[in-house]
């Protein structure tokens, strides 16, 4: 005689591959994140898409409307906004797919709302499909470009130094850089931070055409001033009329006097928090990069004695804002710089990047994020 079931078994254990399932799916759509996770970055997202389309709404047109009015306007102009950053073909396929949606109101008994929602999918596939495309050349361009700056800070007797960047998107337009002109002169070092006017693509090439022509004039070993008055004219031949200006601070730091040579050119003056806790802010120098071909330059020289720290930046440091659209600051920015331990450059530069991050939040990043700090030992 065979052996009965054992009672309940039978029933609970597809029940259980049942929840098995479900759970795998759900990792897998999820990625393992947490909801708090999710509603945060879903939030982030609709944020960052408000103001992709809001820049397109004509704000101070709707204004002058009634308050009765102005929703209708504010989402038809949402609507086009949307609509005319699609290819003609896709414009047409949406446009059927609501009126499709629009019959389906009128008529139940046809089946048009499933046409329109086969529509709707197709057009999000194409959509998708271009923005996977997109994103694998930008992860290309981004390898491309992470060979263009330091992966790690060179040696620095008497000092040391770190330095990261935060993209906007995959690819971005600042530029930082710490060499040695002369590989096999170990006195005098270059130190650069650059941002290009743009975000993304565009910026990336033309931070990239600097990072090329900073390289090769270095090596001639030209004075300071000299330098900077040929990459400015190299820019403003590079640049739109100006329209695509670079803002930079360039340094020749002589390791053996510790004596730190620089030239602002329209950049975010660096900070420098001396051992003591006073603070000095590198503003000599002139205008950016690209704007005017027959533009001086003055140089400025200081010390750096032991224990000084020296912090670099780009605006997206400072710019950066919090859910409630309030900026970082130069403020808050200053504060964390008097407040900084002892450290050496690493501990330093992430105790500044998480005086940032704790502002910002889950906030998407607006611009490219980029700081450099060099440490006097």
């Amino acid at each position: 005689m065979s052996a009965s079931p054992t009672p309940g078994v039978s029933s609970a254990t597809p029940r259980l591959h049942g929840m098995d399932r479900l759970r795998h799916f759900w990792q897998r759509v999820s990625e393992g994140r947490q909801i708090d996770d999710l509603w945060s970055q879903f939030a982030a997202d609709a944020r960052s898409s408000y103001s992709f389309y809001d820049r397109d709404v004509d704000w101070e047109e709707i204004h002058k409307l009634s308050p009765w009015r102005r929703p209708l306007h504010v989402a038809k102009q949402f609507f086009w906004a949307l609509l005319l950053k699609m290819s003609p073909a896709r414009r047409v396929l949406l446009l059927l797919a609501f009126v499709m949606l629009a019959l389906s109101a009128i008529n139940s008994q046809k089946n048009f709302e499933v046409i329109a929602v086969m529509l709707f999918v197709l057009l999000l596939s194409l959509e998708l499909a271009d923005k996977v495309t997109m994103k694998r050349d930008l992860e290309i361009a981004r390898e491309i470009q992470t060979w263009l700056v330091p992966s790690q800070p060179p040696e620095v007797a008497g000092a040391n130094i770190a330095f990261a960047t935060r993209p906007q998107n995959s690819v971005a337009g600042d530029y930082y850089d710490a060499f040695y002109p002369d590989p096999e002169d170990r006195e005098k070092l270059m130190v650069v931070i650059a941002d290009v006017a743009g975000k993304s693509v565009p910026a990336a090439l033309l931070m990239a055409t600097l990072q090329a022509s900073l390289r090769t004039i270095a090596v001639e070993n030209a004075p300071l001033a000299d330098l900077v008055a040929r990459l400015n004219r190299y820019a403003c031949a590079h640049s739109l009329n100006g329209l695509r200006f670079t803002t930079a601070v360039l340094g020749e730091y002589n390791v053996a006097s510790r004596k730190l040579t620089y030239v602002n050119a329209g950049h975010n003056a660096p900070i420098l928090r001396r051992a003591n806790g006073a603070v000095e802010t590198l503003e000599v120098g002139g205008v950016p990069l690209g704007i005017r071909s027959a533009a001086n330059y003055e140089t400025a020289s200081l010390e750096l004695k032991p224990g000084d720290a020296l912090i670099f930046f780009t605006d997206g440091v400072v710019e950066a804002f919090n859910e409630s659209g309030e900026e970082f600051g130069n403020e808050r920015w200053l504060r964390a710089i008097r407040s900084l331990p002892d450290w050496d450059a690493s501990q330093t530069f992430q105790f500044l990047m998480k005086r940032v991050d704790e502002f910002v939040g889950a906030t998407r990043q607006s611009d490219d994020i980029t700081c450099l700090v060099f440490r006097s030992r």
